[in-house]
């Protein structure tokens, strides 16, 4: 089989992995568990094959900063 054909099933190897994860993350949202840990890591997976996941993850990094940094009290938090 070709390189190509392999791309592909690794394509969608990792893109039905990452949506997973990140669904299971966005449900902890709402049902107990560590949201704010596992759509990161799903968004990550995602971001190995797609430019737009890795945008959204470091948008979410930044958030994620802020609010942690907001929650200790720094005064450096916008």
């Amino acid at each position: 089989m070709s390189r190509y054909f392999f791309r592909k099933v690794k394509r969608v190897v990792i893109a039905v992995a990452g949506f997973s994860v990140l669904a299971v993350g966005l449900l902890m949202i709402v049902l107990p568990g560590p949201a704010f840990i596992v759509i990161p890591i799903g968004l990550g997976i995602l971001a190995t094959e797609f430019s737009w996941a890795g945008t959204l993850l470091e948008k979410t990094k930044e958030v994620i900063r802020r609010k942690s940094a907001k929650w200790r009290g720094n005064k450096e938090a916008p």
